[in-house]
């Protein structure tokens, strides 16, 4: 019996990546890893659009998706009787699968798990480089600023000794509230799904959203993007920041008013690290680009090299469990689906 003939007969599994997106989450080592059980199925080409959805599904038990997948509409689920999870290697599953869907049967999985540890590690680098202001100091290094002076202008401000407000106390702000706590950080939360044992298990104060902003050196939002979360720092709650107080946002642009945002920063009362904006790409003319006293980046807060191929090879390894018949352990439910990020 050839190899082929051999592969055919294990569960079929579509890769709904393109060949680049494959590259980048997925090892030589995981995609062994997954022929070993699978049959597996790529696009042909260099791209992937929904066309070509029904063709890679049909017969497929199991789908692989990540960033760039087409959404898997409910019409196009109905007509994959065979298939019964989506493992995705992405975080955010609202635009790739229905809640409904789920309803129905399909099982989901997705990293988001693995992705938090990646911005957890960049909010802190975040709040480090805003606190020390190493930005401005680089800068006025390459400029040739005296020596002295330097040290003068920035003297810094310690990460341990500032009380964090963590906005939002999912698999991100858990994340990162570990990290602050290796910092000898005092910690405030706000999240109304965050009970009182678990707040004492992370060594958190859980507080309104009032007062976690009248009290802390250092803000960071983690909120997941809800009805009730939009527009949930608009200038109301933005003027109860003290002075110089660090604003980051690393989740989602519409938790904030931007614009309120905006005249804050511009008015130099505060500092910011902005990863996400209302519209992205951030066009070139952005005020927020022409302010010193704000650190920008491309909503790459979740991007490393590592993560990317743990993104991959947990969803590999989750498949793997599904054909075994074993637990799933990244598994969105019905349950959980309408709280996600």
């Amino acid at each position: 019996m050839s190899d082929e003939t051999s592969q055919r007969k294990l569960p079929r599994v579509a890769v709904l990546l393109t060949p680049a997106r494959r590259e980048q989450v997925l090892s030589p080592e995981a995609e062994k890893q997954l022929a070993s059980f699978a049959y597996v199925v790529v696009p042909r080409g260099s791209t992937l659009t929904g066309d070509e959805l029904p063709t890679l599904l049909d017969g497929a038990v199991a789908c692989l998706t990540g960033w760039g997948t087409p959404p898997l509409s409910d019409e196009l689920l109905a007509s994959c009787t065979e298939l019964r999870l989506v493992a995705h290697t992405a975080g955010s599953v609202r635009r790739l699968v229905s809640l409904s869907a789920i309803e129905k049967g399909l099982r989901l999985s997705h990293a988001a798990a693995i992705i938090a540890d990646s911005v957890a590690e960049f909010v802190i680098s975040q709040a480090l480089l805003c606190l020390r202001q190493l930005h401005e100091i680089d800068r006025d290094m390459k400029a040739g600023r005296d020596w002295n002076a330097i040290r003068d202008i920035y003297p810094g401000r310690l990460l341990g000794s500032k009380t964090v407000g963590v906005v939002g106390a999912g698999r991100v702000g858990r994340a990162v509230i570990g990290l602050l706590k290796a910092f000898g950080c005092r910690v405030l939360a706000y999240d109304p799904y965050l009970t009182s044992e678990q707040a004492a298990q992370l060594g958190v104060e859980v507080v309104s959203l009032d007062d976690l902003l009248t009290h802390s050196d250092v803000v960071t939002l983690h909120a997941p993007v809800l009805p009730e979360t939009v527009g949930m720092i608009g200038a109301a709650q933005l003027t109860r920041l003290r002075d110089h107080a660090v604003f980051i946002n690393a989740a989602r642009a519409t938790l904030v008013d931007e614009e309120a945002l905006l005249r804050e920063l511009q008015s130099g009362r505060l500092i910011a690290a902005l990863d996400v904006f209302g519209k992205e790409p951030l066009p070139l003319d952005s005020p927020f680009r022409s302010l010193s006293n704000v650190v920008l980046s491309p909503h790459a807060a979740g991007h490393t090299i590592d993560t990317h191929l743990q993104q991959g090879q947990a969803m590999i390894d989750e498949i793997g469990r599904f054909l075994r018949g074993e637990p799933l352990r990244y598994e969105v439910t019905a349950a959980i689906y309408p709280i996600l990020a």
